[in-house]
């Protein structure tokens, strides 16, 4: 297909659109039998900015007898362009119709892009329910962390891929390249593989208070729950695709740990990304020599949940500090824990200039971040904060979270007290006020968390909370931000839905949604249209405390994190009570112990199995 001049003359940043970067991997659409478009429900620079696309995109190049081709949401200009030249939406590197691959993949990593998933089938000239969809076309397929509660979006998905695919995507793609021509046979050969979930095989039940009751399997082929796949170790992209225009996040990025094991009793990821996996020290530098040589960036980022308990983590800022000394290569270490070890870490990264430190104290208090299991003692963080004012660092960029689990309104003053005790400690050893940006984030009870019980706090609550936050910081060298209470309702109930939210979604996309990860396409009009036009209240979702022993949405998806140790965990949060590190004492008996083992064995037998034999395609 052809994208004409006159169109890309017409749009915004055309760049986004015309694909032929730097290492884009182009192969010979008629020589291979499966075609995967990769989409990413947002726009180009957010979804170049996203690590899984870049596994995804080699992992499947590297199979002999697949393509893999990427495609972004298009802005608003560029939609009414294809819409008005009646182009479908194509993908970046042959220009393909996404109607013609035999599967499209989406990345699912925040809620709301819900809508833009539908928005894009659409333009895509794919029937946006999967009831809809026969034999010729294609597979809708989805992974990425919102799939640890699919059912919100089931009606628009054929299969959901549970957990992380490196070792067991070769056998998804031969099954899809066995069956690809007879949908309803290979939906049922999906459902026997492992970390599989195809939702038409199941009917959700739900009791006379509107509470789901059970998801009853309709297939003898269909196991009753799913579990999550996890990856044997990490695999470095080094060859990622170099955007022409600037993105998100423009640099080259090693990841060097996934996982964390710090446990903090709110955080889905630090519960789904479990177990611990280190890329061993000589492969990180290797990964580093690769970008540098591949792409030419002069900034990279050393990416982990928690770099700073990578345990090499010291040795490798060395290595690399002492190899690119006077190259101008910037190195950075995003999501370091408050204390003084980070600080003087921070401080040996090879840099030009002092920029920012960023920490995330999440809570004003130590009270509460006991509760919350990450327990930094007050003289602790002000000792972090006296050693970064003594090298100079003089911006800050703090994150807190307001609504949490047991919160009071004093916890809430204790962001306030925390903060101005802070800029007085840089006043008295600068002799001048640190500059400090704070942002305030509304806490989302997330699945599979010791904390998909809690109730979120109401809107007006939230409101309250910032207003005194507001108020308390007025004058002063604090920049404070916050999130919109009435997108973390929205945030919070299509994340604990369930399969009813489907047609939520469909009538707020067609009411106009796409893009409301953007602020300025977000109606909340709109939703709230949608909610009462389907009979449905978000604060059910959202606003209820769940009872313990409740059937949950998700409960069906298993993280391989154990019921009993997130109901542990939940019942020490309201008695304050702290849990270990695993990695620094013994183990917590989360649930995942002895899983690299039993991953290990699997990725073997499927290796020795696949063979990629596809069948010609007769399409």
């Amino acid at each position: 297909m052809q994208i004409s001049d006159r169109i890309l003359h017409s749009v915004s940043k055309p760049a986004r659109y015309t694909g032929g970067e730097w290492n884009t991997i182009r192969k010979d659409w008629d020589s291979v039998s499966v075609r995967v478009a990769l989409a990413f429900p947002d726009i180009y620079e957010v979804g170049m900015s996203n690590m899984a696309i870049p596994i995804l995109y080699e992992l499947l190049n590297n199979l002999p007898d697949v393509l893999a081709e990427r495609v972004y949401a298009p802005w608003p200009d560029m939609e009414e362009q294809l819409r008005f030249n009646r182009q479908p939406l194509y993908s970046l590197e042959s220009k393909q119709p996404l109607g013609k691959f035999d599967v499209v993949g989406f990345s699912l990593g925040y809620e709301l892009s819900y809508v833009t998933v539908l928005n894009m089938l659409y333009l895509a000239g794919v029937p946006v329910f999967s009831k809809d969809r026969n034999d010729d076309h294609p597979l809708v397929i989805a992974g990425g962390s919102c799939t640890m509660n699919p059912e919100p979006v089931s009606d628009f998905i054929d299969a959901f891929f549970i957990g992380e695919a490196e070792d067991t995507l070769a056998e998804v793609v031969a099954c899809i390249g066995r069956y690809k021509n007879n949908r309803d046979k290979l939906l049922k050969k999906l459902a026997s593989l492992p970390g599989i979930y195809v939702p038409c095989f199941y009917t959700p039940q739900y009791g006379p208070g509107g509470t789901m009751s059970a998801l009853k399997c309709e297939s003898s082929i269909a196991p009753p729950s799913v579990r999550r796949m996890v990856a044997t170790g990490i695999r470095p992209v080094v060859r990622p695709v170099v955007p022409y225009i600037e993105v998100i996040h423009d640099r080259g990025a090693v990841e060097i740990q996934r996982g964390c094991t710090r446990g903090c009793r709110f955080c889905q990821a630090g519960m789904l990304y479990r177990p611990v996996r280190e890329l061993a020290p000589d492969k990180v530098i290797e990964a580093m020599d690769c970008l540098v040589t591949n792409c030419g960036y002069n900034t990279f980022s050393l990416v982990s949940l928690s770099s700073g308990d990578y345990s090499e983590i010291n040795h490798v800022v060395k290595c690399l500090s002492e190899k690119y000394e006077g190259n101008g290569i910037t190195l950075s270490l995003p999501s370091l824990r408050l204390d003084k070890s980070s600080v003087d870490l921070i401080d040996s990264l090879p840099s030009g200039k002092k920029t920012t430190l960023t920490f995330a104290p999440e809570a004003g208090s130590e009270r509460l971040r006991r509760a919350l299991n990450k327990w930094i003692p007050y003289e602790s963080m002000m000792e972090t904060f006296s050693s970064a004012f003594e090298k100079n660092w003089m911006n800050l960029k703090l994150y807190f979270m307001v609504g949490l689990p047991t919160e009071t309104m004093e916890d809430v003053e204790g962001i306030a007290d925390l903060l101005q005790s802070i800029s007085r400690l840089g006043r008295d050893i600068r002799g001048r006020m640190p500059r400090i940006r704070v942002s305030v984030a509304s806490f989302v009870p997330k699945p599979h968390t010791p904390c998909q019980w809690s109730a979120q706090d109401r809107t007006e609550l939230l409101t309250a909370k910032h207003n005194l936050l507001q108020n308390r910081l007025l004058h002063s060298n604090i920049q404070l931000s916050w999130h919109d209470p009435c997108t973390s309702l929205l945030e919070a109930a299509l994340s604990r839905g369930d399969r009813r939210l489907g047609q939520v979604i469909y009538t707020a996309w067609k009411k106009g949604g796409r893009l409301d990860t953007w602020s300025e396409y977000l109606d909340h009009s709109r939703w709230h249209q949608a909610f009462t036009e389907c009979g449905i209240d978000p604060s059910f979702y959202a606003h209820r405390q769940r009872d313990i022993d409740e059937t949950l949405p998700w409960q069906h998806i298993q993280s391989g994190i154990s019921d009993a140790f997130l109901k542990s965990e939940y019942s020490k949060m309201a008695d304050g009570e702290l849990t270990p590190d695993c990695r620094s004492s013994e183990c917590n008996l989360c649930g995942l112990q002895g899983s690299l083992a039993a991953c290990k064995a699997r990725a073997s037998k499927v290796k020795n199995r696949i063979k990629l034999d596809f069948q010609t395609p007769t399409r």
